[in-house]
């Protein structure tokens, strides 16, 4: 059993204890967390304290805290301290003396200077010192005292995490800039989402669109969204199923280099990439889910959670396959697969895991290259170290995957929709292993995963592929 010490409890000094001279101080050392938490708490975002570019070319050429931070720590030592619960604040007085910067650690003092007997109030020298012995503020402190003894347990506050959206999806297009955009068929954009994810992802150089579907319906879903179509090439149709089938025979004749789903279903789409005379391949195509989970640590590639209702092992091996060149493509030099099961290891009537046995030994043999394969894993083995060490599973993959290779559909689909609806997690997502890739997480409400999925595109058609504007303002293959 734990007993409390005197630290766990928060006790104050009343008006009658206090003298002339008492002093009490706290220290604290500024982290990036401490200027990002105190910017969104006040809503002062001035560049000096958050824009690292910015700081450097201003005067003090670094970022630095928020004024404020420092007079929120005298406030801190006056409410717990000296003289501490109870204590009234009436106001204060300071001066900011110098900056303080990130890794500075500054004790911050309080010194009892006058006393007023009959209000009860009392005048506090103020001071913070950063660990060169520099002033960086000054000032007075002006308080009711308590008059009655307080004495509590110090209350635990709850744990913040700081957690910035769309991060992972900022990279990506950061490491599209330079690439030329790809020539997109936006097939069937006809409502005012399809469209505006078009135009964003225009505006950020990672596609030139080609609208193709009914003129009407397009006119309509610009003049809804406010976006001037007129910049854009455009191939009317009648209905939707012309449109999917105009852009395939778009992508095949090289006129476009990748389709981006509108507003018709997914399976409309894929029906006439998928057909005979559409995008297939030697490989079998899958969607592959870039997923940007709050609090872990990396992206996630998770698939397939669109195509294969239930892939076969050598369907698997292609899956496999496709989401490594896709990681290849963002960066990922040997990626890390973690073949899921319900068990970690292979288990009669589990077809999954006897899946997963064959898939390494593929691997081994070099029929799935690129990466680092292992399994059959449970997901929690697979995202966690905690639960591989507690299972004696000892993995270069385990714990640190970098994608995640579903038995069937239904697991994949269910697995992103709980992340989505129950982690706050942002999904983009791409068809990949056709002629070009499939752009599909575009009516998405978060903007950076629209781009994303557009960038995850750009980077998988140009990786490797040498490309460079051309004077005409049209894509130039170099061999």
């Amino acid at each position: 059993m734990a007993f409390p010490t005197l630290l766990d409890r928060i006790e104050n000094r009343t008006f009658d204890e206090l003298r002339i001279g008492d002093t009490a101080s706290i220290s604290r050392t500024l982290t990036e967390k401490d200027i990002e938490l105190f910017a969104i708490m006040s809503g002062d975002v001035n560049p000096a304290h958050v824009d690292e570019d910015f700081a450097k070319s201003d005067m003090f050429h670094k970022i630095i805290a928020h004024g404020m931070w420092g007079g929120a720590l005298i406030s801190t030592v006056l409410g717990t301290q000296l003289p501490g619960p109870g204590a009234i604040y009436l106001g204060q007085s300071l001066r900011f003396r110098r900056p303080v910067g990130l890794g500075d650690t500054i004790v911050v003092s309080v010194r009892v200077a006058e006393m007023d007997a009959e209000k009860h109030r009392v005048t506090l020298e103020c001071q913070a010192v950063n660990q060169r012995g520099e002033v960086v503020i000054s000032g007075t402190a002006e308080v009711i005292a308590p008059m009655e003894k307080i004495s509590r347990e110090r209350v635990s506050l709850p744990e913040v995490r700081l957690l910035e959206k769309g991060k992972h999806y900022r990279h990506l297009i950061d490491m599209s800039r330079g690439l030329y955009p790809i020539l997109t068929a936006v097939v069937h954009p006809v409502d005012a989402a399809s469209l505006l994810a078009a135009f964003e992802a225009a505006e950020e150089n990672l596609i030139i669109p080609v609208l193709v579907g009914p003129e009407q319906k397009i006119r309509a879903a610009a003049e809804k969204a406010n976006i001037d179509i007129s910049q854009f090439r455009t191939e009317y149709t009648e209905h939707s199923h012309q449109a999917a089938e105009r852009a395939v025979s778009m992508a095949r004749e090289r006129k476009v280099e990748a389709l981006m789903k509108g507003s018709l279903p997914t399976d409309e789409v894929v029906h006439f990439v998928d057909a005979p005379q559409g995008l297939r391949t030697a490989r079998r195509m899958s969607h592959v889910s870039d997923l940007e989970v709050p609090g872990f640590p990396r992206p996630l590639f998770i698939t397939d959670t669109v195509l294969n209702v239930s892939p076969s092992v050598m369907d698997k091996r292609d899956i496999v396959q496709n989401a490594i060149d896709l990681a290849h493509a963002v960066g990922l030099l040997e990626p890390r697969v973690a073949i899921l099961s319900a068990q970690d290891l292979v288990a009669p009537g589990l077809q999954s895991s006897f899946d997963a046995a064959v898939l390494c030994k593929m691997a081994d043999r070099g029929q799935i290259t690129g990466g680092v394969l292992d399994g059959p894993m449970g997901y929690d083995v697979a995202v966690s170290e905690n639960a591989a060490k507690k299972k004696n599973i000892v993995s270069p993959v385990a714990g640190k995957a970098d994608i995640l290779i579903m038995p069937d559909l239904e697991a994949g689909t269910m697995l992103v929709k709980q992340l989505e609806y129950m982690a706050d997690t942002q999904s983009a997502g791409v068809i990949v292993g056709a002629r070009v890739p499939v752009i599909m997480s575009v009516r998405t409400e978060h903007k950076m995963a629209r781009l994303g999925s557009c960038a995850l595109a750009l980077l998988s058609v140009r990786n490797g592929q040498g490309i460079r504007p051309s004077p005409s303002g049209s894509a130039e293959f170099q061999d």
